[in-house]
């Protein structure tokens, strides 16, 4: 299947009429650039979009991943009748580099307007409570080692699995007895329809956030954003730090648990986590 990575949104430049301008950048997976249009933004509209893309009709991918809300929208509209699918996700590291090399390239071009920017940032709405019908009896920091991972969790009957083979432990270069860290949540009677909604919210990374309370925060989607949990407790906020210094060490690699208790006899759900920096 071919993946192309596509972000279209306003950038930090304006053409002779002082108007705003958009740019369409899109590559594939590999990171080789397919184009980089500028348009007004008064024209930037699906139907622009589509016509960019049918330029390139001699070479289109059956897959757009997009990271970006305002992307998403306009260009499902644009595929709609190009038969391409629009996937939505945060995982665009291919884009993202992109992204960050252009954004060096706007001062030195005559249409920049001075202003900062930050070719990542997307406007993320504060966490909201995890619904409490999802609560589970309780959750706590583990760890796996990191040659167990595919061996364990492929050869198990998991009901909810997801295990990208890009982000398997092997194939990111990591020691074999490297501690990834993670999340084990004992669901009890709650652990299949918990399972089942972090299925369909598409989890993206657990992040420890210090304040008062402490916090364990779910991002999922593109900006969504869950309370886990909540904490006061000292020890805890230790352990939660050295879960986070411990994804540091495994390249943004984590994952969580849904089980129904702490027996070891079976598992709901299990997501293998990657957080890219930004």
């Amino acid at each position: 299947m071919t993946i192309w990575q596509a972000d279209f949104y306003r950038r930090p430049l304006k053409n002779e009429l002082d108007q705003a301008l958009w740019e369409l950048l899109i590559c594939d997976q590999e990171g080789n650039l397919k184009a980089s249009v500028l348009c007004p933004q008064a024209e930037a509209t699906a139907d622009w979009l589509k016509d960019e893309l049918i330029k390139l009709a001699a070479s289109l991918p059956e897959r757009i991943q997009v990271f970006r809300p305002q992307t998403l929208n306009l260009l499902e509209t644009a595929c709609q009748s190009l038969g391409i699918v629009v996937e939505a996700t945060r995982h665009t590291p291919a884009l993202h580099q992109w992204l960050e090399r252009r954004s060096q390239d706007y001062p030195s071009l005559p249409e920049y307007n001075g202003q900062p920017y930050q070719p990542l940032n997307l406007d993320r709405p504060p966490p909201l409570p995890l619904p409490e019908n999802l609560w589970g009896d309780r959750w706590r920091f583990a760890t796996l080692a990191a040659s167990g991972i595919a061996e364990v969790f492929k050869e198990r009957p998991i009901p909810i699995l997801d295990l990208p083979a890009e982000f398997l432990p092997l194939n990111l270069g990591l020691a074999s007895d490297l501690a990834v860290p993670g999340i084990v949540i004992d669901g009890g009677r709650q652990s299949m329809r918990l399972a089942r909604w972090l299925e369909a919210s598409h989890p993206y990374s657990l992040n420890f956030l210090a304040g008062a309370p402490d916090g364990l925060v779910l991002e999922a989607g593109l900006v969504d954003r869950w309370i886990v949990a909540t904490f006061e407790d000292s020890e805890v906020r230790s352990v939660a730090t050295q879960y986070e210094n411990r994804k540091q060490a495994s390249r943004g690699l984590h994952f969580l648990l849904v089980q129904p208790d702490d027996s070891g006899m079976t598992y709901t759900g299990f997501w293998l986590l990657r957080e890219y920096p930004t």
